[in-house]
């Protein structure tokens, strides 16, 4: 966690106590639903990026040559709507697979839609047909879980992110 997260965080447990002490319990709710979805959203998103960069470090491993780089505060466009988030891209030869995720963070950037946390757009740069969009949701235990929404519905897993490893090689 970054510091400028640790802030944040620390800023929403601070304002929800106010609000609390406050009797303002409305608010106090909202801000305690804000801090846990910011919770989820970051272990979605850590597990999406860590899988991709080790399942990458094991194809290197196993001979091939992805070189991979990371970017936070990468902006991209849903729709009408703006994500912030982190970029990682992942290159073999002229091949790369951009893996963009986030969620807007002022209302000016917009909103996710169908009720999601944050998107993550899997970009194959001249393979438009393999791209794929993900949308971060709460499971009804209140887990994060990532379903693909480019084709039918789908959960998304360690495989999915292997098939896509596998395009980016061959």
């Amino acid at each position: 966690m970054s510091e400028l997260d640790e802030a944040w965080a620390l800023a929403l447990a601070e304002a929800e106590q106010r609000a609390r002490l406050a009797g303002r319990g409305e608010l106090a709710d909202y801000l305690a639903l804000r801090n846990s979805n910011d919770l989820l959203r970051k272990a979605g998103i850590d597990w999406l990026m860590a899988s991709f960069m080790q399942l990458a470090g094991d194809a290197n491993r196993a001979g091939a040559r992805i070189q991979i780089a990371t970017t936070d505060g990468h902006r991209f466009r849903v729709g009408t709507s703006t994500m912030v988030g982190r970029l990682l891209s992942l290159s073999n030869g002229v091949r790369e697979l951009r893996v963009e995720t986030g969620w807007p963070r002022v209302p000016r950037d917009g909103f996710v839609r169908g009720g999601g946390l944050a998107v993550t757009h899997l970009r194959h740069v001249g393979i438009r047909h393999a791209d794929e969009e993900l949308l971060l949701s709460r499971t009804p235990a209140g887990l994060p879980q990532w379903t693909s929404v480019t084709k039918r519905p789908r959960a998304f897993h360690e495989s999915d992110i292997r098939h896509h490893l596998t395009i980016l090689i061959d």
